[in-house]
């Protein structure tokens, strides 16, 4: 079996297609994958540093909404559409699963040309432009949230990281508090703007830093590599307050904390609730909304909080956040709400659509 994965761009496209392959190579090492990319998206870097063949066709960027723009895709696809049936022939696909992104339409408009099987995921709460299209041509539609508009859609969350996926957080906790010079009993606060930082998260928590430590909470907190790690005034007898620039060990970060004040991009919203790690939502302020679309279902559910970025105050982290991080029982609740929300095997349900699929195609089903 060979399979074809189209979702380059971001990381919110390529993590789920490179976790749905190493899932389909832990069910069979004979897998075939190759995955799409443009060679101005981060799958140059990421696919092959997970051992994939990465197949470039040429970036066509699409408009989010339906614009005068649109009238000229059809002539820019072209060339990128024969490329990607050049590739799907190449590689005698039997399947094709789109993600989204720059390289999900003119795979799905090839393999639909070719009679390819198409398995579409949809990450984001609301649907870009290639996966409400590559919808149409499929029956085998997932998405990671259970109120999604998507035609045939079937909620089966976002494919993650085994790292993730298998965490055992209670298990971990006492390992990676020492991994970051954390206090091992002390309740835990992780902050993160997500891989470049966020100014407004990252001025909030550093004000409000004393006020954390003299409530009991120790917190652990990723600038972002570009920003400025702030000067650090640990008290004695308080827990320490840590910054760094980077956090490269996603999973025993989380291990480590009991809340995590963060942005809402789907991957983070998915990692969590996987997890159970309860959080405080701050969806990025720009876009189409679709942040806090990700957020409001694990939210309703118990398993967070959710604040404008023009609310995000110390204040209101004084107001909302230290009263759930000192209360013990709080804690527990959220956390049991996160992970009964999330989904730990959205990778092994995702194997089992391409299956179908494929399948389908032979008269199987």
């Amino acid at each position: 079996m060979h399979v074809v994965l189209a979702g380059g761009g971001t990381a919110g496209h390529i993590e789920p297609a490179l976790a749905l392959a190493d899932a389909l190579r832990r069910q069979d090492p004979g897998t075939g994958i190759t995955a799409l990319g443009t060679e101005r998206g981060l799958e140059t870097r990421l696919v092959p540093e997970r051992g994939y063949e990465l197949a470039l066709i040429p970036a066509v960027p699409l408009p989010r909404k339906p614009t005068p723009e649109l009238i000229t895709v059809p002539g820019r696809l072209r060339g990128t559409v024969k490329a990607a049936e050049q590739i799907l022939e190449r590689t005698k696909a039997d399947c094709l699963v789109g993600f989204g992104g720059y390289v999900a339409l003119p795979g799905y408009l090839a393999a639909k040309r070719l009679g390819v099987p198409i398995v579409v995921h949809e990450a984001n709460a609301r649907p870009g432009l290639a996966n409400k299209i590559g919808a149409r041509y499929t029956s085998h539609v997932a998405v990671s949230t259970p109120d999604s508009k998507l035609r045939n859609a079937r909620y089966v969350g976002i494919p993650l990281r085994r790292s993730i996926a298998a965490l055992n957080r209670a298990e971990m906790r006492d390992q990676a508090r020492a991994a970051f010079g954390l206090d091992p009993r002390v309740p835990t606060l992780l902050v993160t703007g997500g891989s470049q930082g966020a100014r407004r998260i990252n001025e909030a928590v550093e004000a409000v830093a004393p006020t954390l430590q003299r409530s009991g909470i120790q917190v652990l907190h990723a600038v972002g590599p570009k920003n400025e790690l702030p000067r650090i005034d640990n008290m004695p007898g308080m827990p320490p307050y840590i910054p760094v620039s980077y956090l490269d060990r996603m999973d025993l970060a989380y291990a480590a904390a009991d809340m995590m004040l963060c942005r809402a991009g789907a991957m983070t919203v998915a990692e969590l609730a996987a997890v159970g790690l309860p959080a405080a939502y701050v969806p990025l302020p720009i876009g189409n909304g679709e942040q806090r679309l990700n957020a409001q279902p694990v939210v309703r559910a118990g398993g967070g909080l959710l604040v404008d970025d023009a609310e995000l105050t110390p204040e209101w982290i004084r107001s909302e956040v230290i009263p759930v991080l000192t209360d013990p029982g709080r804690l527990a609740v959220m956390s049991r709400a996160a992970a009964e929300f999330g989904r730990r095997d959205a990778d092994d349900l995702l194997v089992g659509m391409v299956h179908d699929a494929i399948a389908e195609r032979h008269g199987q089903r």
